[in-house]
């Protein structure tokens, strides 16, 4: 792994600002967000569909709470490779926001194909038996609150690096557990597939953010 790597600027109210590389770096991974979330969307309409699971199915249960699961991600994601000085959280940053949209637009065309609306009637993680010890304050397993969030926006510098990979990896944790879940709950092979490569991105990536986050400098 590489050290850390500056590439912002000071500001003129002393705050730090993404340098015009990291500017067009995150133009081209908006635009590349947008073309995976085209190709998965296109990859999900192009799946067989033999049977559609149905509106408290637990395949449209996941496939629902886990797109908004993945939407948090690509959130904070964004977030930090805008600001990210280290070149290692800023490409992690940008890998995370790639491939989870892109599964965002696979879930999303399977929906679809399904004749199912992107949200249901079914209270969050009700797929998933005994699921209520799983939630916390509504939140399902790993999702950073919407405090953990406005800290992640106002943090700046190494903080903000070790803030975003300390989120991601509880986020990850939570995302591997429901994607575990699905595989034993569902026999869709669709689903077993997406969520298998989910349960291996992920643990990945958790193995990358433990380096990472013994490579960054003390606050």
């Amino acid at each position: 792994m590489s050290s850390a790597t500056t590439s912002s600027e000071p500001s003129t109210d002393g705050s730090e600002e993404p340098s015009p590389a990291r500017r067009l770096g995150t133009l081209w991974l908006a635009l590349a967000i947008v073309a995976g979330l085209a190709l998965g969307y296109t990859a999900g309409l192009l799946t067989p569909s033999v049977t559609a699971p149905g509106d408290d199915s637990v395949e449209a249960g996941f496939v629902r709470d886990m797109s908004t699961h993945h939407a948090q991600a690509v959130e904070m994601a964004m977030i930090m490779h805008t600001k990210a000085q280290d070149e290692q959280v800023a490409s992690l940053a940008a890998d995370i926001a790639i491939t989870q949209q892109g599964q965002i637009g696979t879930m999303s065309a399977w929906l679809r194909d399904w004749n199912l609306n992107p949200t249901g009637e079914q209270p969050r993680m009700a797929w998933m038996p005994n699921s209520q010890g799983s939630l916390t304050n509504g939140l399902m397993p790993g999702m950073a609150t919407p405090e953990q969030l406005t800290a992640l926006r106002a943090a700046t510098g190494v903080e903000a690096e070790k803030m975003f990979l300390d989120l991601m990896l509880t986020h990850h944790l939570g995302g591997i557990h429901m994607a575990e879940e699905v595989v034993d709950l569902s026999d869709n092979k669709d689903i077993d597939w997406l969520a298998g490569t989910m349960v291996a991105s992920q643990q990945r990536e958790i193995q990358a953010i433990q380096v990472i986050k013994t490579e960054l400098p003390a606050n």
